[in-house]
């Protein structure tokens, strides 16, 4: 049995609505903005595909996975591979994005587990979520998001 105990936990304010930061999680022209990588699904239900694609000219896939559960604009869970080990069930992870309205704002967290301890994805993860959501942050506060 793989140990993936390890998890990541990011919690940051947006000066927004929960409707646009789910959209900005699930709308490729808008991740693209941010994220330098369009996340696309076929309509984001439970049991539908996902993809983290590249927005560039070779559209290359770095991420695949499935919506867990789906629940707009409050909560989106999805499970998290790399594409190039999809075919095995223990390198998939769990992200999970609680969207909370506060006053003027949205409390945004996400959580990322079942991650393997000291592998490359858990190492990736603890980089990568802080910049990204940084620059979801700032593209949805002031418009322009990172060059990431």
């Amino acid at each position: 049995m793989t140990d993936k105990s390890a998890s990541f936990v990011y919690v940051t304010y947006i000066r927004t609505t929960p409707e646009k930061v789910f959209e900005a999680i699930t709308r490729p022209d808008l991740a693209r903005r941010y994220w330098g990588h369009e996340n696309v699904s076929a309509d984001w239900q439970t049991g539908s595909g996902w993809q983290h694609v590249r927005a560039d000219a070779a559209r290359t896939v770095d991420l695949v996975g499935k919506v867990i559960s789906s629940d707009p604009p409050n909560k989106l869970v999805i499970s998290w591979a790399n594409e190039s080990q999809q075919d095995d069930p223990d390198q998939y992870s769990r992200v999970t994005f609680d969207i909370e309205p506060q006053d003027d704002m949205v409390k945004l967290t996400v959580t990322h587990d079942d991650l393997q301890p000291g592998s490359g994805m858990c190492n990736a993860v603890g980089k990568g979520w802080p910049l990204v959501l940084s620059s979801m942050k700032s593209f949805l506060e002031t418009g322009r998001g990172f060059d990431l």
